[in-house]
């Protein structure tokens, strides 16, 4: 259903540092760049994630509210990407473990930026 999201950021080559490594453990990669932006995604015609300076020309800002979930296979994988994330400079927002009953575990983080993500899977419940 989601074709891709647009990150905002004032430093573009921090942020394409951080999320080289971040999405990497996703299977992501760059695939579409100009001055601008830079596109990700792990297979050509799969949702992507566009880190962008704004093109208004504007400071970029975080919006609140919004969030971007990495999906992710399993609790290791959810727990790996936290742990990069954290080790590159991101704040930490919730640490990785389970949310609710219904077999949902995720790691809440906030990029080099101020943008809020998650990774998180499914598991099978018990």
């Amino acid at each position: 259903m989601i074709g891709y999201v647009m990150l905002g950021t004032n430093n573009k080559d921090r942020a394409l540092k951080f999320y080289d490594e971040i999405l990497k453990e996703l299977g992501g990669k760059r695939f579409m760049e100009n001055e601008k932006f830079t596109a990700y995604s792990s297979e050509h015609g799969k949702p992507g994630i566009g880190i962008t300076t704004p093109f208004d020309g504007k400071p970029a800002t975080v919006g609140n509210g919004t969030m971007v979930a990495l999906n992710a296979e399993t609790p290791e994988k959810v727990n790996a990407i936290y742990n990069k994330a954290i080790s590159l400079g991101a704040k930490d927002e919730g640490k990785p473990g389970p949310r609710g009953d219904q077999g949902f575990y995720a790691a809440y983080f906030r990029d080099l930026d101020g943008n809020k993500l998650n990774a998180f899977c499914i598991v099978a419940k018990k």
